[in-house]
Formats: structure tokens, sequence, C-alpha cells
């Protein structure tokens, strides 16, 4: 699950690179990356939570 997390730290790092606003974490993945990550935050006590709309 930290992958999710290191993609899009990637993914914001080049868009700053190049003068672009990156979407939100929440927009970044799917619904069921979303719920994966969130799942796996609530079994390993992560403190960063993303609402599955």
């Amino acid at each position: 699950m930290t992958d999710y997390r290191e993609g899009y730290e990637f993914y914001r790092q080049v868009c700053e690179e190049h003068g672009l606003e990156p979407i939100n974490f929440h927009y970044y993945l799917s619904q069921e990356q979303l719920h994966a990550y969130n799942q796996y935050a609530k079994s390993s006590e992560e403190s960063i939570e993303y609402e599955v709309s």
C-alpha cells in the first residue's frame, strides 16, 4: 500500500517541477484502490484515511 503513496508523491513532485497543480490523492486512486488503501490504513494504524465517494 505504500506504493500508492510513493507513486502519488512521485506524481506530485513531477507536477511541481513542471509548474502544474497535482490532483488530490483522493482523485489519484480508483475507488477500489482508495478503499484498499483505507483498509490498509485502518489495519496498520496509519493516520491518513480518505473518504470514498
